[in-house]
């Protein structure tokens, strides 16, 4: 029986990089994003299992529209196994009293409700598929635990996610679903080149941060993916060895 995973924001950086992985294994991927461009331009990473993808341009903030995205899931492959939540963006910092209001709701509707629309919609498709059951595997962060300076929204919303897994693998537990978390540190990526510029810390210096190369956040994800249901990862944090995290502060 063929596998098949979601990967939300597999446009680039981790979720590409993970939906490259899972087609590299034989999955059945479908990567969501919210440019269909960018979507096309991961699978010509995929060589001959780019086949076995499924781009669908979605914005996963946007609730009707998730709706449609497993609905298509499900007319198109038949069930699902894996979801991978890992749409999210950050905002440049700023401190709590200068934040507009507009910015927070933006990240509100990307970093959580969105990774609840499509935890919900897959929670469901494998509650009632035959057989029963799946993986959810949300991408959480470091900033989960701990923060960064200015980074109230960010912060709050990857709070909330630790909680939705939490609570998601409670509720899975009679159908055979497993919840998971990933949380992230500083990887080689577009969205930390900063970090490797020189980031603000708590102590108000301006450093540089070591990164990791992304195979290392794609063996920690396939280690998740690859388990069988009756084991589960609630949740593993991979970092750069040398990133100010422990004792951050």
């Amino acid at each position: 029986m063929k596998k098949v995973a979601l990967v939300t924001g597999a446009s680039s950086g981790i979720g590409r990089a993970c939906a490259l992985a899972l087609l590299k294994e034989g999955w059945h991927v479908v990567l969501v994003g919210r440019r269909a461009d960018a979507l096309a331009d991961t699978l010509t990473h995929a060589g001959e299992n780019a086949s076995r993808g499924l781009p669908v341009a979605a914005d996963v903030s946007d609730e009707s529209q998730v709706q449609a995205l497993f609905d298509q899931v499900r007319q198109g492959m038949g069930r699902l196994d894996l979801l991978f939540n890992n749409a999210g963006i950050s905002l440049p910092g700023t401190l709590p009293g200068d934040l507009k209001g507009s910015d927070w709701r933006r990240a509100v509707d990307v970093n959580l409700h969105g990774a609840f629309y499509c935890l919900s919609h897959a929670f469901k498709q494998m509650q009632q598929q035959d057989p029963q059951g799946g993986r959810i595997i949300n991408n959480g962060s470091i900033s989960a635990y701990v923060p960064r300076p200015g980074s109230i929204a960010y912060t709050a919303t990857k709070h909330a996610i630790s909680g939705l897994t939490r609570a998601a693998s409670l509720d899975g537990r009679p159908f055979n679903i497993a919840v998971g978390q990933i949380d992230i540190g500083n990887v080689a990526s577009d969205m930390t080149a900063r970090m490797a510029q020189g980031i603000a810390q708590a102590d108000g210096s301006i450093r540089t941060e070591p990164r990791m190369d992304m195979s290392a956040v794609v063996e920690t994800f396939m280690t998740m993916a690859r388990l069988p249901l009756s084991a589960n990862i609630l949740f593993t944090t991979v970092m750069a060895t040398q990133m100010p995290y422990v004792g951050r502060g």
